[in-house]
């Protein structure tokens, strides 16, 4: 595979820079979590998730996002119901996208961890171009961090459990895990 991620930013990216980031402790991607994201929940392909990472998110634009006013938060990657990805954060820093969290034992997720959003709920299916899009980025993401294996692979529900419950019953796992064998 060619080289698509250059200094922690992925090339074919819609870049979209969060202030919501610092230098990671250890010099260390091992995991990858993949979430979800709408705003507002359920609406899709509007602009308020680039809002929310960047820290100017449009309290006006929903009744919902008051609580969301002054949240620190960002992703490394959202990607978009029809694929198109946007990068927040380089992989070599750290996103604030797991918070208090736990994998196989250690804790401070964000630390070691690139955090993935997919547009969507928990509930409502995602997309082809989602499915091929992620498998395409985790595999380029294997070529550049070569201690991030499919093993380390997990759910935001799975380092928060009972906080968080992304990406939800509607992601496959299996056609997932799948389209990283090819």
């Amino acid at each position: 595979m060619k080289n698509t991620i250059e200094a922690g930013w992925h090339q074919s990216a819609r870049i979209c820079k969060s202030p919501h980031f610092n230098q990671r402790p250890l010099n260390e991607v091992s995991g990858l979590v993949i979430h979800n994201i709408s705003l507002p929940a359920g609406c899709y392909g509007l602009p308020h998730i680039d809002g929310l990472f960047q820290g100017c998110i449009d309290e006006t634009a929903d009744p919902s996002f008051s609580k969301l006013v002054g949240l620190e938060v960002s992703a490394h990657f959202l990607i978009r119901r029809d694929g198109e990805v946007v990068q927040y954060v380089s992989c070599d820093d750290r996103a604030w996208h797991a918070g208090v969290s736990n994998l196989k034992g250690r804790e401070n997720c964000n630390d070691f961890t690139i955090g993935i959003e997919l547009e969507g709920t928990d509930t409502d299916p995602y997309t082809n171009e989602q499915y091929q899009v992620l498998a395409r980025l985790t595999l380029e993401l294997f070529d550049e961090y070569p201690m991030l294996k499919q093993n380390e692979i997990v759910g935001h529900c799975d380092i928060a459990p009972g906080r968080k419950t992304d990406p939800g019953q509607s992601f496959d796992w299996q056609r997932y895990f799948r389209l990283l064998s090819i």
